[in-house]
């Protein structure tokens, strides 16, 4: 059949499983908006306030369900304004494809109005750009791009289409939905020697990343961590992965991690490191990083092997799959001298501590994850509520905790919850934020309120700028340089500007009820969380430094 460029690309979006598009239109991309509207009983459009919000919630459907999310937005800023949002897919390993419409062909070059290079810009931060400027080359091109977002360490993929590609005509064949292309099955003599290293092994961890969740691999790591004994902490980006409180998880490690966690990695004798990359956060001293220990690093790319912690062995391949075969392999073991050094260890993990009529962060998050049950979704921007709900927020799935971390995207939470809303409708969603981050992002409060979304915004309201004051605190004499807010938002007021309800709360017992009722409520809510300006996220590791230096 004969359609034209803007109905190839719906027809392609289709055939790769798109139920949900998000975007902003504009000059450019108006023949693609144009078939949106004809085909609206088929693909669903989410409007947000700004391209970038756009850009955050694709990559929260993405990161909700493993799905390729999927963004639009116009030439020229509507391009550009996408960026950051790709950057912070990029980062993370979300899979997603980023459709920017351009200028027509005869108008490239030419300065012309609303005219960009966006594939050149976004060279840096995607696996891949496609400039699509004949017809007959579109549908191809959608395919390639959703087959490289989700094959290996999956990222985020851009075509620019020409405006005159949009409304040009040519035969269009259906094809099925492409499939990612797989990595080579793991070497078994190599998973062989990894479990000989196991059984030998006194004192043995595992370190789990985003990779295990990308993969789907959170039952694999499971069943090693009960069959082979081993206790085993995980980064920022794995959070979920493992059952939060379970024996054998020593929670988070690195910057913010716990002293537990650290500890174990500083003395066990075999490291297992499972798609994870050895971030700066994760490894802060590179050099003095599991020292007394011999490092076996499991990744999809293989770019990641030895490139920050050398490794005795490694295997390049999907997580998933290289644990399904490595079980089988392991032997099964107690390892109690281990676990209980592990254990005791833990007794010395920081707990902080309440104070009577004062709400504290830690409250607010067993407040949030009590409420919210197993299958609640929380969403956070970037700072020091963010490392709060990280070590708080009692999630016990994969994909129940969506954060940015390689790029550390204040204003990405708002975007993202509302794309893991839309995702996962059943499940309820909260978005933690800080005074700070919110102000880059409250105006997709409007975005919430018009699709019926009911996000609950919890705002760790301390009138700074929390994670950059802890720093000028601890390392620049109390400059406090551009980090005292004292913006006069009422967020209560705001949120009923914007359609939605708020609430205020100081002290526990006040929070639990207002955000029972926000709960109840079924709308999207805005709380307003006052807590000290002067709270820190604890424990803290310094850059450069190591677990002995841990400031408690």
């Amino acid at each position: 059949m004969k359609i034209n460029g803007s109905q190839i690309l719906i027809e392609t979006l289709l055939e790769q499983g798109v139920d949900t598009v998000f975007g902003y239109p504009g000059g450019a991309i108006l023949n693609i908006y144009d078939a949106l509207y004809k085909n609206s009983d088929r693909i669903r459009h989410i409007i947000t306030a700004h391209e970038q919000g756009a850009a955050h919630a694709a990559d929260g459907y993405a990161r909700a369900t493993g799905k390729t999310g999927v963004v639009m937005a116009t030439s020229g800023p509507g391009a550009t304004n996408l960026v950051t949002g790709i950057a912070t897919a990029f980062m993370d390993s979300v899979p997603m494809v980023a459709i920017t419409a351009n200028v027509s062909n005869n108008l490239i070059g030419l300065d012309s109005f609303q005219e960009v290079y966006i594939a050149g810009i976004t060279m840096p931060i995607t696996k891949h750009n496609f400039v699509v400027r004949k017809v007959e080359e579109l549908a191809d091109t959608v395919r390639k791009a959703f087959r490289i977002a989700g094959s290996g360490r999956p990222g985020p993929v851009l075509i620019d289409i020409t405006k005159d590609v949009t409304s040009a005509e040519c035969e269009f064949v259906p094809q099925p939905k492409v499939e990612p292309v797989k990595p080579p099955a793991p070497d078994g003599k190599v998973l062989a020697e990894i479990a000989a290293m196991i059984a030998e092994a006194e004192r043995p961890a595992i370190l789990v990343g985003g990779g295990v969740q990308t993969s789907g691999a959170s039952r694999e790591v499971a069943e090693l961590v009960k069959k082979a004994d081993i206790p085993v902490t995980h980064t920022l980006m794995a959070s979920g992965v493992l059952s939060y409180g379970e024996e054998h998880n020593l929670g988070m490690v690195g910057m913010h991690g716990n002293l537990s966690a650290g500890k174990m990695i500083a003395n066990c004798d075999l490291l297992l490191a499972v798609g994870t990359r050895f971030s700066d956060r994760v490894a802060t001293d590179k050099t003095r990083f599991a020292q007394k220990s011999k490092v076996v690093h499991i990744d999809i790319d293989a770019a990641e092997i030895n490139k920050n912690i050398q490794t005795k062995l490694s295997v390049i391949g999907d997580v998933k799959e290289v644990l399904a075969a490595l079980l089988p392999l392991v032997a099964e073991q107690k390892r109690p001298e281990w676990m209980a050094k592990v254990a005791e260890w833990k007794t010395k993990d920081y707990k902080p501590a309440d104070k009577p009529g004062v709400l504290r962060p830690h409250q607010i998050m067993e407040v949030v994850s009590d409420a919210l049950g197993e299958d609640g979704i929380i969403a956070t921007d970037v700072g020091q509520h963010q490392m709060w709900a990280a070590q708080y927020c009692g999630r016990i799935k994969p994909r129940r905790f969506i954060t940015s971390g390689g790029l550390g995207t204040m204003g990405f939470g708002f975007g993202a919850a509302m794309g893991a809303q839309v995702a996962m409708p059943d499940n309820r969603v909260v978005m933690i934020t800080g005074d700070g981050s919110f102000h880059m992002n409250m105006n997709e409060m409007c975005t919430a309120v018009s699709f019926g979304l009911p996000i609950v915004v919890v705002v760790m309201n301390n009138h700074v700028l929390g994670m950059v004051r802890q720093w000028q605190t601890l390392f620049y004499e109390k400059r406090y340089s551009a980090t005292t807010l004292d913006r006069k938002t009422d967020y209560v007021k705001l949120a009923d500007a914007f359609g939605g309800l708020g609430f205020r709360a100081t002290t526990k017992d006040e929070f639990a009820q207002v955000f029972a009722e926000a709960l109840a409520s079924g709308r999207p809510c805005i709380i307003d969380a006052v807590i000290d300006r002067d709270e820190r996220v604890l424990p803290m590791i310094a850059p450069g430094c190591t677990i002995d230096d841990i400031i408690m």
